[in-house]
């Protein structure tokens, strides 16, 4: 089993005729079971098209009623990819994947009340991941963004991560000490995003098949306090944690446009004291996140 995806899960490419969206739709259907799980694209302007094999349509209604699909994943360019995020909510996905980096707060702050309403006049939820995200995976069956499949195998270890890069790291730790991974998950470094660590959490707590996890996270917001404080009431299974920032300066953005200390509880020695506080297990070294884990389990 795994979280979120698997081999069976259709998945439409918005903006799969850009540059981007075409090279990782390709790369995405190269991995596992990919051929058959990338199903559609969307380009208003290009419907009737192919492009990897895959047809193109006008809308994501009319590619998720063609083709079944049931997940998007969203390269649309900054200026469009809230509104492409929303047609994808309107249609009512399970899940969007959002991969673009830089899209402007204000529209994102306008998607997510956009979302909440939806969900609270009685409308179906669907979950986003991102933006600025690199995606996740399900080793060994699929792929959904710009992760580098070769690293990943399958096993019951969860991974859940703000930093792309640093998901890339743990789960490359992992595999070369025998541990393969049930699902790892990106959830993006903007300030204004879908999953958060303690949804992710709560997702691996519940899926049977995963053992344990390593959640990595970063200086500013709360995000990674609020998922220690629902693990010391909840987790059933060892966690291991590592915070990226240790050494950034209060007020001054580190990489991420969500990675800043306003000063106070979001710094990475005071996320780390709570996660300690919580029973996490925590290192402050960033190679010995695997290690570290194989001892737990």
């Amino acid at each position: 089993m795994s979280i979120l995806i698997n081999k069976n899960t259709k998945v439409i490419t918005q903006g799969i005729t850009g540059k981007t969206g075409s090279f990782h739709t390709e790369k995405c259907q190269e991995y596992a079971n990919g051929n058959n799980c990338f199903v559609a694209g969307v380009n208003p302007n290009k419907p009737g098209e192919f492009i990897h094999g895959i047809p193109i349509y006008a809308t994501v209604k009319e590619a998720a009623a063609e083709s079944g699909a049931t997940v998007s994943v969203v390269y649309v360019p900054p200026p469009g990819a809230a509104a492409a995020i929303w047609e994808a909510v309107e249609a009512e996905l399970d899940l969007v994947v959002c991969i673009t980096e830089g899209i402007p707060v204000r529209d994102m702050l306008q998607l997510r009340s956009r979302m909440r309403r939806k969900v609270a006049s009685g409308g179906k939820e669907t979950l986003l991941l991102g933006p600025n995200c690199p995606g996740l995976i399900t080793p060994d069956e699929i792929k959904i963004g710009i992760m580098p499949g070769h690293i990943h195998r399958k096993g019951r270890i969860g991974v859940v991560s703000r930093s792309g890069t640093l998901t890339y790291e743990a789960v490359a730790q992992l595999t070369d000490i025998g541990l393969g991974q049930s699902s790892a998950v990106g959830i993006g470094g903007d300030p204004i995003n879908g999953l958060k660590h303690r949804d992710v959490m709560q997702l691996f707590n519940e899926d049977p098949d995963t053992d344990a996890v390593i959640m990595i996270g970063e200086i500013g917001g709360p995000d990674e306090s609020d998922a220690a404080l629902w693990c010391k009431e909840h987790m059933k299974k060892p966690v291991v944690s590592f915070i990226a920032g240790v050494t950034a300066p209060v007020g001054k953005r580190m990489g991420h446009a969500g990675a800043l200390i306003a000063g106070g509880a979001d710094t990475a020695d005071a996320k780390l004291a709570i996660m300690e506080e919580c029973g996490l297990k925590v290192t402050r070294n960033p190679s010995d996140m695997a290690r570290l884990l194989k001892t737990l389990i």
